[in-house]
C-alpha cells in the first residue's frame, strides 16, 4: 500500500518538472526578438559567403591543430603514465609535478607560455613547423596530462594474471609492459581519449592567442574576424557549427564505446 503513494508522488513530480519546462520554453517563443536574431545570426547570404572557405582553410587547420596536438600528447602521456607507475622515485615525483602543474594552469597559460615564454628562455630558437608547432605543442601539452593519468588507470586495471602470464612465458618486464599491458591499457581507455579528443579539437580556438596568419586561422579564429568585418555574427553561428559537426559525431562515438565496454565488462 505505501508503494502507490510513493508512484504518485513521482508522477505528480514528474508532471509539474514537465509542465515547468514546457512554460520555459512558451516563454522563450513568445518573448524572443527572433526577427532581430535572425538578422544578427543568420543572414543566408553572409552564410553563404563562407563557404568553401570556412571548410577548406579554418575547418581543415582546426582538425589539423587537433590531431597534431592529440598526438603528441598521446605520445607524452604514454611516457608520464608509465613514469608514474616506476619504481623509480625520482620519476614518480617528476611525473606527479608534471601532471598537477599542467591539468592545475588554464590552457590559455599555457600557450602563452609556449608563444612567449619558450622563445625567450631558448634564444635563436623557433619551434618546429611554426605556428602549427606551437598549437601542437600547447595542446599536446595540457593534453598529456590528462591522457597519462587516463592511461595509468587503464594501465592498473589490466588483470594483474597478464602480467603473471606474460612473465610465465618468458617475457621481460618492459616486454611485457609493450606487448601485453600497454595494448589492453589502451583498449580500456578508448572511449575517454575520444572524449579528450573532443575536448582538443574546443581549445584549439586558443591558437588565436598565438597570433595566426590568414591562412592558418581556425574555426573561431575565422567566424571572430568576419563577424567584425561584416559588424554581423552570422560567421560566429556557422563556425559553431562546423565545430558541432565534429564534436556531435564524436560525442556519439564516445557514448557508444562506453556502453559496448559497459556490456563487455
Amino acid at each position: 500500500m505505501s508503494r502507490r503513494p510513493a508512484r504518485r508522488r513521482r508522477r505528480v513530480l514528474q508532471g509539474v518538472q514537465y509542465a515547468v519546462f514546457a512554460a520555459a520554453v512558451a516563454f522563450v517563443a513568445a518573448y524572443a526578438d527572433w526577427e532581430t536574431l535572425a538578422d544578427q545570426f543568420a543572414q543566408r547570404d553572409l552564410a553563404g559567403q563562407l563557404f568553401p572557405e570556412i571548410l577548406t582553410v579554418a575547418l581543415r587547420n582546426t582538425v589539423l591543430y587537433t590531431l597534431s596536438g592529440f598526438a603528441l600528447g598521446l605520445v607524452l602521456g604514454l611516457v608520464v603514465a608509465l613514469m608514474r607507475l616506476s619504481s623509480v622515485a625520482p620519476y614518480r615525483w617528476a611525473a606527479t609535478v608534471y601532471i598537477e602543474v599542467f591539468r592545475g594552469l588554464p590552457a590559455l597559460l599555457i600557450f602563452i607560455f609556449v608563444g612567449v615564454a619558450v622563445p625567450l628562455a631558448f634564444p635563436g630558437t623557433e619551434i618546429p613547423g611554426g605556428t602549427y608547432g606551437k598549437v601542437a605543442l600547447g595542446l599536446g601539452l595540457v593534453a598529456a596530462a590528462y591522457m597519462a593519468e587516463t592511461i595509468r588507470a587503464g594501465i592498473q586495471a589490466v588483470p594483474r594474471g597478464q602480467w603473471e602470464a606474460a612473465r610465465s612465458l618468458g617475457f621481460s618486464h618492459s616486454r611485457a609492459m609493450i606487448s601485453v599491458i600497454i595494448p589492453q591499457a589502451l583498449r580500456i581507455v578508448v572511449p575517454p581519449l575520444t572524449n579528450e579528443l573532443v575536448l582538443l579539437f574546443k581549445d584549439s580556438s586558443l591558437v588565436l592567442f598565438l597570433g595566426v596568419t590568414l591562412t592558418e586561422r581556425e574555426l573561431t579564429k575565422f567566424g571572430r574576424d568576419l563577424a567584425g568585418q561584416t559588424a554581423n555574427s552570422t560567421p560566429i553561428l556557422v563556425a559553431g557549427v562546423c565545430y558541432l559537426l565534429v564534436t556531435v559525431p564524436l560525442s556519439l562515438v564516445v557514448r557508444r564505446l562506453e556502453a559496448r565496454a559497459a556490456r563487455s565488462g
